[in-house]
């Protein structure tokens, strides 16, 4: 007997990975949750039926949530992060020694210590004692925050369920007032292929853009997520993610990256014509 997983991308897509075996299937308070393991991508972890990540192709997305704001705002100390339960963020942010503090704020406990049983591969830094980690909703955790973080990275599922409060005008107005001047926040900006991964692209996008001065954004290939056509959101209220770019002092601390490069950072920024005219309807 064969094992597939699928998920259904659109009404006439669906993607699939034969699967070797479950390893873990569990309900928590907001959500299901499943690790399976495959010959193809290794292991990968669902919410709710929803592709988080691949041990194959997690590194693409985790380097271009965190290298690509550090690289611009290399001298940031204090960094929030809110979702990123399996740790791939936090793997990246403690290679920085400059960070001196990093607060996790995760809605669901159980997707943690799920992570570290079974996906060691992304959860292997969580004991960093730079970490704090707090198990609640970063919708109300954000609203306390006021000129506190240097850099805040929204690594959230999509924009339903129980990380559909973070996709909202307010929410991005709150994070806004939570950073510092020179600060940053980097979102999962969803995909532009599929038409109604546009739409909640393009409503990111405009909740986005009218609560910063700087919202721009940038895109990576991830063969796991619908269509592999990724990108991210870079806002801020003065640092241009080019204009204001390190390279030479990033490639300086000598970092080893799979997908992350500072020739790529800036290409990412150069988008799609599609993407273009997308962002330019809600801007």
């Amino acid at each position: 007997m064969q094992l597939w997983y699928s998920e259904r991308h659109t009404a006439q897509v669906e993607f699939s990975i034969k699967v070797d075996r479950q390893l873990y299937s569990g309900q928590s308070e907001f959500q299901r949750i499943d690790v399976f393991d495959s010959k193809e991508f290794g292991r990968f972890l669902t919410l709710d039926g929803y592709m988080m990540l691949t041990e194959k192709d997690e590194f693409i997305y985790h380097e271009m949530m965190v290298h690509v704001p550090m690289a611009v705002q290399l001298d940031a100390e204090r960094v929030l992060v809110i979702g990123a339960g399996d740790g791939g963020v936090i793997r990246e942010l403690v290679r920085y020694p400059g960070i001196k503090s990093i607060d996790l704020v995760e809605i669901d406990e159980l997707v943690v210590e799920v992570c570290k049983k079974y996906l060691p591969q992304t959860a292997c830094r969580m004991d960093d004692e730079r970490l704090k980690v707090y198990f609640e909703d970063g919708l109300k955790y954000i609203r306390r925050c006021e000129n506190e973080y240097d850099l805040i990275i929204v690594d959230s599922t999509d924009p339903f369920g129980p990380g559909e409060g973070l996709f909202t005008k307010e929410f991005y107005g709150n994070c806004y007032k939570a950073l510092t001047d020179k600060g940053v926040m980097v979102n999962q900006h969803e995909s532009p292929f599929y038409a109604d991964d546009a739409q909640a692209m393009q409503r990111t996008h405009k909740r986005i853009v009218e609560s910063f001065q700087i919202g721009k954004v940038y895109q990576a290939h991830i063969p796991s997520y619908p269509s592999g056509h990724w990108l991210f959101g870079f806002a801020s209220k003065e640092l241009h993610p080019l204009r204001d770019l390190n390279a030479v002092k990033w490639n300086a601390l000598g970092m080893k990256m799979k997908y992350y490069n500072t020739r790529l950072h800036v290409g990412a920024f150069a988008l799609p014509t599609y993407v273009e005219e997308l962002l330019r309807d809600v801007e």
